[in-house]
């Protein structure tokens, strides 16, 4: 499996359907907008039996970071930061579910903010996590964010080690 990045022309984008609107809005009329214009860029998983399906997507961006939110220790060693790579949006269409895609796409976004780190160094990742979704960021070791429970994060190192193991 690879994603690649949303192709208007090739990709259904009406077909797919997470059960949030917002997020399948999202999709349809503003993914390909917003990475013409440089403000982020979307990837989609496409169903091997047909390409043009999506089988899920994510939104990576750059986010300022509220370091007083951040715990001490970070809050000090991370002092000059301002930025951090965010995972805007995750979905995966509701025909696929259950099947480990959503762990996926996570786990493929994260290796690609990685891998952008060592370019543009940055400390943290942070995702706004929809209703519902905390507890599966939890999981994968994001830590809320001390002023708001559905802003979590994760440090670029946590996610460096995790796949050094």
């Amino acid at each position: 499996m690879i994603t690649v990045r949303l192709d208007k022309n090739k990709h259904l984008r009406k077909r797919f359907d997470c059960g949030i609107a917002a997020l399948n809005s999202y999709l349809c009329m503003m993914a390909n907008q917003q990475s013409s214009r440089d403000n982020s860029r979307t990837f989609v998983l496409e169903d091997d039996r047909n390409p043009a399906c999506i089988i899920g997507f994510y939104t990576l961006t750059m986010a300022p970071i509220d370091l007083s939110a951040l715990p001490p220790a970070l809050q000090k060693r991370h002092c000059h930061a301002r930025s951090g790579g965010l995972i805007a949006r995750l979905a995966v269409d509701k025909r696929y579910t259950h099947q480990g895609f959503g762990e996926w796409l996570l786990i493929d976004a994260l290796k690609k903010l990685l891998a952008a780190s060592e370019q543009v160094a940055f400390p943290v990742i942070v995702v706004d996590a929809k209703a519902g979704a905390v507890q599966f960021y939890e999981n994968f070791g994001f830590t809320a964010f001390a002023d708001q429970a559905n802003k979590l994060f994760i440090t670029v190192a946590d996610v460096r080690a995790s796949f050094a193991n």
